[in-house]
């Protein structure tokens, strides 16, 4: 039987930070924590892979909503996924910040 281990507070706020980095500056904040803390905190791990292929997916979105912007469909979608995406991260760091686990909806997992 395998116990469960509340996140700490600060394990808590660098998920939360990580999430909301996202709206500011993409998939940097994730990748970084990420790749410092894959390793040592699996709470931290797991949020920064999330965030991570979340935000990745978002840029393919952004990709092709931009290459359809010449059919003017592209300019519909755009604000769509924008707006999307400061949604779930901040639903992402509100539930993070309370320690559960979050998983994205629509979301390509590329990293495993």
């Amino acid at each position: 039987m395998t116990e469960i281990i509340e996140p700490s507070n600060d394990d808590k706020n660098i998920a939360t930070m990580t999430h909301l980095g996202g709206t500011l500056f993409s998939f940097l904040p994730a990748l970084i924590v990420w790749l410092l803390k894959k390793d040592d905190n699996a709470y931290i791990a797991a949020q920064a892979k999330e965030a991570l292929n979340f935000q990745i997916t978002v840029i393919l979105a952004q990709c092709i909503a931009g290459m359809l912007a010449f059919l003017l469909v592209g300019l519909i979608f755009i604000p769509i996924i924008w707006l999307a995406n400061v949604v779930f991260c901040i639903i992402a760091a509100i539930s993070t910040s309370s320690g559960e686990t979050y998983r994205y909806p629509l979301t390509l997992r590329l990293i495993n």
